[in-house]
């Protein structure tokens, strides 16, 4: 397990690397597997070494709300402040790619928070950046309108896998988004009229 926690995780001391490699263990997931769902209690801190995951906001209807992306290198910020204060999930992770994960048990959150000054600098810039990641979404449903904000969802889907084919169908993209399917493939249907975008079955390629 050395080596992609080195790779990936380079701001990690080398105590902390060991540590990890010492009672950390590695778990895969396939693609649609919900590795965490809203209400569960949280046994364990999760870093991505491959792969990705959607997390999601559900209401009280079962509606889902996408948040954010977790790909290599990255840590679950909100599983992290529910794994501190012991309470149970706000959120939805479900895998979207193949995953392979390092599952730290709760109890070294808080020692290594104290032990190792590289674990709490990574915390500390999860929290920041998952900060930021989640007032962008606050702003593209405050402040802009629903085409704006599909752009905006797009652009995200985008920068996520790097690539402009978004394998996205038009519902699941009006589920995401709390919005009906019309509503999307109507707007979807002026971006291609832009030239912003081209339409094919379950597949959307950004143009621009």
């Amino acid at each position: 397990m050395l080596d992609p926690i080195k790779k990936l995780f380079p701001s990690f001391s080398s105590e902390l690397v060991k540590d990890v490699d010492t009672n950390a263990t590695i778990q895969s997931f396939k693609t649609g597997a919900v590795i965490m769902r809203t209400g569960q209690y949280i046994k364990n801190t999760v870093l991505v070494i491959s792969g990705k995951i959607k997390i999601y906001r559900e209401d009280e209807n079962g509606g889902e709300f996408f948040m954010y992306y977790l790909q290599p290198g990255q840590a679950c910020a909100i599983s992290m402040i529910c794994a501190t204060k012991n309470e149970t999930s706000q959120i939805m992770a479900k895998v979207v790619e193949d995953v392979e994960l390092i599952m730290i048990p709760l109890p070294l959150m808080d020692k290594w928070m104290m032990q190792h000054r590289s674990w709490y600098e990574f915390v500390i810039d999860t929290y920041r950046s998952r900060f930021e990641e989640v007032l962008e979404v606050i702003d593209s449903i405050a402040f802009r309108a629903m085409d704006e904000r599909l752009e905006f969802y797009l652009k995200r889907h985008a920068d996520a896998c790097g690539c402009k084919d978004l394998k996205l169908s038009h519902q699941e993209i009006a589920s995401e988004l709390n919005t009906s399917r019309e509503v999307i493939s109507r707007l979807l249907k002026k971006m291609e009229q832009r030239g912003l975008v081209n339409l094919q079955r379950n597949n959307i390629e950004l143009l621009k």
